[in-house]
């Protein structure tokens, strides 16, 4: 069988919201804050985490080491089953997702691809289906909140059908 193509399309918080939530400073989530010195976006994901045993939320940093060339064949995909995940750009550059709906396991025909505007991170709903983190470049940074603790959070799937992700 032929691997199956996905092309991104732009992010929005409608097409996203299956799967997770766009983490971008909204004019309707605006508020003053420190005597109207600064604007404040409150609530723009949910972060969802079993605290169980000695599980945590966690503040993190991701540096990409090489960039990833689209297009790019991949045929695995990931879940955490115990926390959201999410990733947001410590400075401004687009960056691509590929996500599934949540279930116990996933057929490549229901993956979709978005891209982001570059100013725009995004959380993962807990136990959503997702590829692996890529960078379309050496170097960029993402901050990351997710769980962290000893217990297995990452969940694999090799797809039956590999997927070539093209460029948006």
């Amino acid at each position: 069988m032929a691997d199956r193509k996905l092309k991104p399309v732009p992010i929005t918080p409608e097409r996203f919201a299956p799967f997770g939530d766009i983490v971008a400073a909204l004019p309707e989530r605006r508020a003053a804050m420190n005597e109207a010195r600064f604007e404040r976006f409150d609530d723009l994901a949910g972060v969802d985490v079993d605290l169980a045993g000695d599980g945590h939320v966690a503040i993190s940093i991701a540096r990409s080491r090489a960039a990833t060339v689209l297009p790019y064949r991949f045929d695995m995909v990931e879940r955490h089953p115990l926390g959201s995940q999410a990733f947001i750009p410590r400075r401004p550059f687009p960056f691509v997702v590929v996500v599934g709906p949540r279930g116990e396991s996933i057929e490549a025909a229901d993956l979709q691809a978005f891209v982001t505007n570059g100013t725009e991170g995004i959380n993962y709903h807990r136990g959503t289906w997702h590829m692996p983190l890529i960078s379309l470049a050496a170097g960029e940074e993402f901050l990351i909140v997710d769980r962290c603790g000893s217990s297995a959070n990452c969940e694999t799937l090799v797809l039956a059908d590999a997927i070539v992700l093209e460029a948006p």
